[in-house]
């Protein structure tokens, strides 16, 4: 094994000065931080990105957002899916994300039938990992019901249903496929409580769990839902999650963008992880998450890019710092103490990543499989900087890439800023998307 010579290292907790990390190709560089996990995808709507920002009517918000995507996904055959992922992939990567938990909910034939090989879906959004050297971990989603009065899943939704021991059987097919190939990980997925009933998610908890095994859920992520879930249960959907299931260090819980002080606190205290989504949660109206009432309860966060308007870690932390700022009109909203914002949100995301994905990643520590990212210090952004500095101006300095190299388990898959399959994937991608929006 071959070694990265750093300079200066900041290894998810703290800065170290000539320090050296396990790689394939002997390489030196200036500035090194860990590679971060994306813990939120629909790795299909990275083909909708720019294409649902006509206004319908005054009223457009996430609902109305959702019928369009209803409608594109409802075009999708496995190779697309592939030609997307991979496209979507390759930006990951060279943006900086060396993980994904990919939120995989579109399981079905365009009819709702299963597939002929009921995994085809899945496996084409491994094999897009697989292509590209990206670390996956894979979130096959339960979605049964189309809302929390137990009405029944529509016409658009039967995509992707799943009865509970076809599912079931999903994941444990998916998880025979994928353990022999490194750096993936199967876990379950939720969509959300007003998708899947209570008792039916403690039932698969039962019957899958095992050591580690990552746990995902959407919610509370619209005001609609929050109202709703007192509608129908008397409370408020992250206390009824609360409440009624041993929610803990596995959990990530998706967007929880409106809660009171005491979901805030619950959260907290179960040593759960928000994925917090700042792009998408802006793109689509959402709201803002409570990150000074969160980081005041102790609480811990990452991020995802998740229906991909950008992908960008940079942009995401920028704008999870931003939208604070704007809501309380003050600075360094990020950390509750002197110090760089952009470090205390990169020992945020580094230290949530290993539970969220169900994997040795977040932290560069001696030994591990690395997934590192090479800084580009030649960059304007990046002149005269230090370690009180470089973060910052890496997550605030402007919009030009300052990735340079990506190592992935300690193998380097992006060099000089490019992926090697940058043009293949962008070709397939493109005809793709063409023949897709010509129909």
């Amino acid at each position: 094994m071959a070694l990265l010579h750093a300079e200066t290292l900041f290894d998810g907790r703290q800065w170290r000065t000539q320090a050296t990390v396990p790689v394939d190709v002997a390489a030196q560089a200036a500035w090194v931080v860990p590679g971060i996990a994306n813990l939120h995808s629909h790795a299909f709507q990275r083909a909708m990105a720019g294409l649902t920002e006509r206004q319908q009517s005054e009223a457009d918000s996430f609902w109305t957002w959702r019928e369009w995507m209803y409608r594109f996904a409802a075009t999708l055959s496995p190779d697309d899916v592939h030609a997307i992922a991979r496209q979507l992939y390759v930006e990951m990567l060279e943006a900086g994300f060396t993980s994904v938990c990919e939120f995989h909910y579109l399981h079905h034939d365009v009819d709702g039938r299963p597939y002929a090989r009921p995994a085809a879906m899945a496996e084409a959004i491994l094999a897009a990992a697989q292509d590209v050297g990206l670390r996956l971990t894979l979130l096959p989603v339960l979605y049964q019901r189309g809302g929390f009065d137990g009405r029944a899943l529509s016409e658009r939704q039967q995509r992707f249903g799943h009865a509970t021991e076809s599912f079931m059987r999903l994941v444990d097919e998916l998880r025979r496929a994928s353990s022999v190939i490194p750096g993936v990980r199967v876990g379950v997925a939720f969509h959300s409580l007003r998708a899947v009933t209570l008792p039916t998610m403690r039932e698969v908890l039962d019957a899958l769990d095992e050591p580690g095994m990552p746990v995902h859920l959407h919610i509370a992520e619209q005001q609609a839902e929050v109202a709703d879930s007192l509608a129908t249960h008397g409370c408020r959907p992250v206390q009824l999650l609360l409440d009624e299931m041993a929610v803990d260090a596995r959990w990530t819980l998706v967007h929880a963008t409106h809660l009171d002080a005491a979901e805030i606190r619950g959260i907290a205290d179960s040593g759960a992880t928000v994925a917090i989504c700042p792009t998408t949660e802006a793109n689509l109206g959402d709201g803002v998450f409570p990150l000074r009432a969160f980081l005041a309860a102790g609480g811990r966060y990452g991020i995802g890019s998740d229906s991909h308007v950008s992908v960008s870690p940079v942009e995401d932390l920028r704008w999870l710092e931003y939208g604070q700022r704007l809501l309380e009109q003050k600075r360094s909203r990020a950390l509750l103490g002197p110090g760089s914002n952009a470090e205390a949100m990169l020992r945020a995301v580094a230290a949530s990543a290993a539970a969220s994905t169900g994997q040795g990643v977040g932290t560069l520590d001696a030994g591990s499989g690395v997934d590192a990212l090479v800084l580009d210090a030649d960059a304007p952004a990046m002149v005269g900087a230090t370690s009180d500095d470089a973060l910052d101006r890496w997550v605030f300095g402007g919009n030009r890439p300052l990735v340079r190299e990506v190592y992935v388990g300690g193998r380097r898959v992006v060099a000089e800023g490019c992926h090697p399959q940058r043009e293949a994937a962008a070709a397939a991608y493109a005809a793709t998307l063409r023949r897709l929006l010509s129909n």
